[in-house]
């Protein structure tokens, strides 16, 4: 079967580092720290009273008015903030576009926890005068709405749905729009994800199955991934969308491309609910399939985005996972987590770093790993193998890869490269 060639013909994002893809490109590069106090919701109570925050958002960039705001929760809030941009960057005229041929695949692994927890607050105080709760509350909550209100408010009748797979699950919706792209249902689709679960439950849970770091003196260099005295990831928020579009549409209408998606991979660890296999044996498979699928050998990847959590196990596996994929090469590609960065996005993260991954490889800059120190060396980990630590990496980026694993053992691996004419 001959597939289409998908291309990234736009990207836009809102973050902890930035609220537009320059600003986070810049920051990302000059190895800026998301990190901060939550201002949320009042921590005193909790062990981690930090996390990755949005600084400053403008609801302006939603594009939606002070009515459609209030009728969503903020994780489609900072979805559509970043397709608003991925739109202006695309260049796309839907006005002379099928739109029938354009879709909407977005990932969340959580939805809308803080309208949730908002409401069953509000219902725990008022339980007296009866059962009251918005009629928005259903519709703020449900994962699925993020794609759905974006598809009504740009007429985008393609695909539409959102994916579910923990931390994995942007990844899992950009696989998703791939093949609806190269397998000719659509011709564009907006793709990526959205999460915004710093909230009482989301610290509160992941404080409980002692996830989360703790080192609230030090949060800025909290995200450590990598190195001994990690203690758990720093949980952060925001949304990512890629532009995915079929090569000769692209091609056609003059648009610039990013990159081209040349190969994916999707595995199952089937080992623990919330542990990776110890050896990475699921994330070895996944980077396996991600390059047989683009019809590459394991020489020619030249960066890994790294899932790279700054958890104790996780570090370990998708370490020894790299070096047994990749034998001596594994000792001449970067490997960078920037997560140090911009803390984990859970279900957008594989959005934001697929939108850095496609940076590096467009720029031939490899962001850092920040956060290592001296002496910090993990015993299980081959500091032979080149971590980026602390500072980005000029470098030729003709091939790279973006990991991301979720709780259930899901794995998704994605293969960009620079785009070859025919």
């Amino acid at each position: 079967m001959n597939f289409r060639r998908v291309v990234v013909t736009g990207l836009g994002a809102v973050s902890p580092i930035g609220n537009n893809v320059p600003t986070i490109w810049e920051n990302a590069i000059n190895g800026v720290s998301g990190a901060g106090p939550i201002t949320r919701f009042d921590t005193y109570l909790f062990k981690t009273q930090f996390a990755c925050e949005i600084k400053d958002f403008d609801p302006a960039t939603t594009n939606m008015d002070r009515r459609e705001l209030r009728k969503f929760d903020l994780v489609a809030h900072y979805a559509m903030a970043a397709v608003a941009e991925a739109i202006s960057d695309c260049g796309l005229d839907f006005e002379k576009e099928d739109c029938n041929r354009i879709g909407v695949i977005l990932g969340e692994g959580i939805g809308g926890i803080c309208s949730l927890e908002d409401e069953l607050k509000a219902y725990a105080l008022n339980q007296e005068s009866g059962p009251r709760f918005s009629p928005f509350l259903l519709t703020k909550m449900i994962s699925d709405m993020t794609a759905g209100i974006i598809s009504i408010k740009y007429g985008l009748k393609g695909p539409n749905f959102v994916t579910t797979s923990a931390c994995a699950s942007s990844s899992n919706a950009i696989i998703d729009a791939f093949d609806q792209i190269r397998l000719g249902r659509a011709d564009v689709v907006f793709t990526g994800g959205s999460e915004a679960p710093i909230s009482n439950v989301g610290i509160g849970g992941f404080n409980s199955m002692h996830a989360l770091s703790s080192r609230n003196d030090d949060y800025e260099r909290a995200s450590r991934p990598f190195s001994k005295s990690r203690d758990g990831f720093v949980i952060g928020e925001g949304a990512a969308t890629l532009v995915l579009e079929e090569y000769e549409h692209a091609v056609a209408r003059g648009a610039k491309i990013y990159a081209e998606l040349v190969g994916t991979g999707l595995t199952a660890d089937a080992y623990h609910i919330t542990s990776p296999h110890p050896e990475g044996e699921g994330a070895y498979r996944v980077m396996k399939a991600a390059i047989e699928e683009a019809g590459l050998k394991v020489e020619d990847v030249d960066y890994i985005n790294v899932h790279g959590t700054s958890t104790y196990a996780g570090d370990i596996a998708e370490a020894k996972a790299i070096k047994k994929l990749f034998g001596e090469h594994a000792y001449k590609l970067n490997i960078s987590s920037t997560k140090s960065m911009t803390g984990h996005l859970m279900g957008a993260a594989g959005a934001l770093e697929a939108v850095l991954t496609v940076l590096a490889v467009k720029n031939d800059v490899v962001p850092p790993t920040i956060n290592h120190e001296e002496g910090d060396d993990d015993p299980e980990i081959d500091y032979g193998m080149n971590f980026t630590f602390n500072q980005p990496q000029k470098r030729v980026v003709n091939v790279a890869i973006s990991n991301t694993f979720g709780f259930g053992g899901h794995n998704a691996s994605i293969a960009f490269r620079k785009v070859e004419s025919k």
